[in-house]
């Protein structure tokens, strides 16, 4: 692509940056736009892979029809289906009229799916027919309908380890991944990380009448040399602390340091840790809690039986005919016992009294740690070990954003 026609598309767009890596980004976009060929854009949360489908959609014959970005892990799992593909009138509580789709609404248009690898594997079984045949049937409905749509789409997740774990379908993976693009982080986009601060703090700036903040030398440098786990969006946020809180317009790195968090924080795709790698694994510890209960479960079961049988037993005795007791001698008396004598109360009276006494203690401790408890607990931990970052606890338990929150307010948990 020529230099003239690179730095068009970036004033078109508002694209800040000079590195290699997103001058090639932009080059596959360009490339690409003219076909129909399915995009899967990967990278780090922030990095900006919302642009790309938008300037693939512009620039692709389609850009007079409809384009669509979706988030798929805002949406319930129990309504995407609907959402995505439809649904006829009266085919769930509240589908009070019919709905196309955005499947449908966008027919000959484009579709930016964002966060892709958040799909339920029914949804994702779905799309595959879609982008094979360009078939699918609405929630509820029986009649297959058609639809021409471009599909891109993007995530931060590890594919190739969701799909070894059984969380995505790998032909679905192939089918979307047509045309590779790998967004690049921000700490490997070198001097773009000063042009995009310089950006936000003109931004700053001329929105609220203040002076614009400077780096000097030194804040470029510690700017340059850290992580930026959040990327460009952290990058802006810091920017604008830093043009509203700080006292000073010329920024030093010591001024710089105060506003730039000092915790590790992770670089990597979102992932899952594996058994055996080294990491604290929670997913063994769940199976050894389960095992737990299971086995109390049992040993419950176990006494259950056991004080059925016996209260079978008693039940026997007491019914017995006197015929089968042997009758006492006439001549012997019972002896005459003090109601406070220890054995005032007969072996009968006791037995029942003992069985009355049901025990229900294990039953009751069982119940405090059944698995709703128990999945409660290991949730409020993961949040409790990551300050409250739900988006790290999800990560911890193995689970995704949207399972985690829906067990937050399944617990009780949602503040």
């Amino acid at each position: 692509m020529k230099t003239s026609e690179l730095q068009n598309i970036k004033q078109r767009y508002n694209i800040v940056g000079n590195c290699d890596a997103l001058n090639h980004v932009l080059d596959v976009a360009l490339q690409v736009a003219p076909t129909d060929l399915s995009v899967l854009i990967v990278g780090e949360s922030g990095v900006g892979k919302e642009i790309i489908p938008r300037v693939i959609h512009d620039n692709s014959p389609r850009r007079r029809e409809k384009y669509f970005a979706i988030n798929c892990g805002s949406i319930p799992e129990g309504t995407i289906d609907s959402e995505l593909f439809g649904h006829v009138k009266g085919s769930y509580t509240g589908a009070i009229n019919d709905s196309p789709g955005y499947f449908g609404v966008a027919n000959k248009g484009t579709l930016f799916l964002d966060e892709v690898g958040e799909l339920p594997l029914a949804t994702q079984a779905r799309l595959l027919r879609v982008l094979e045949t360009g078939e699918y049937i609405p929630v509820g409905a029986t009649e297959v309908r058609k639809t021409d749509v471009r599909i891109v789409a993007a995530t931060n997740v590890n594919i190739r380890q969701a799909i070894s774990e059984g969380r995505f379908r790998e032909d679905l993976y192939y089918r979307l991944n047509s045309i590779p693009i790998q967004m690049p982080p921000l700490r490997e986009r070198g001097e773009d990380i000063i042009l995009l601060f310089r950006l936000f703090a003109l931004q700053m700036a001329e929105k609220y009448k203040m002076d614009r903040v400077a780096l000097d030398e030194g804040a470029k440098q510690l700017l340059m040399h850290y992580k930026w786990p959040g990327n460009v969006r952290q990058l802006k946020n810091i920017t604008e602390q830093i043009s509203v809180l700080s006292p000073e317009r010329n920024i030093t790195a010591q001024v710089l340091s105060q506003f730039i968090p000092q915790d590790q924080e992770s670089t990597q795709l979102a992932t899952i840790h594996r058994e055996g790698s080294g990491d604290h694994s929670f997913e063994n510890e769940r199976e050894i809690l389960y095992k737990i209960l299971f086995e109390l479960r049992g040993n419950v079961n176990d006494m259950r039986r056991e004080m059925s049988a016996l209260k079978k037993q008693l039940a026997d005795v007491q019914t017995a005919k006197p015929a089968t007791i042997d009758p006492m001698p006439a001549a012997t008396t019972l002896p005459t016992v003090s109601p406070a004598h220890p054995l005032a109360s007969s072996p009968i009276a006791s037995v029942e009294d003992a069985y009355a006494e049901e025990y229900i203690e294990p039953e009751k401790e069982l119940e405090s740690l059944n698995l709703n408890d128990l999945g409660k607990q290991m949730l409020e931990k993961a949040l409790e070990r990551n300050h409250g970052n739900r988006k790290k606890a999800a990560q911890e338990l193995g689970i995704s954003d949207r399972t985690l929150y829906r067990r937050l307010k399944q617990y009780g948990l949602e503040k």
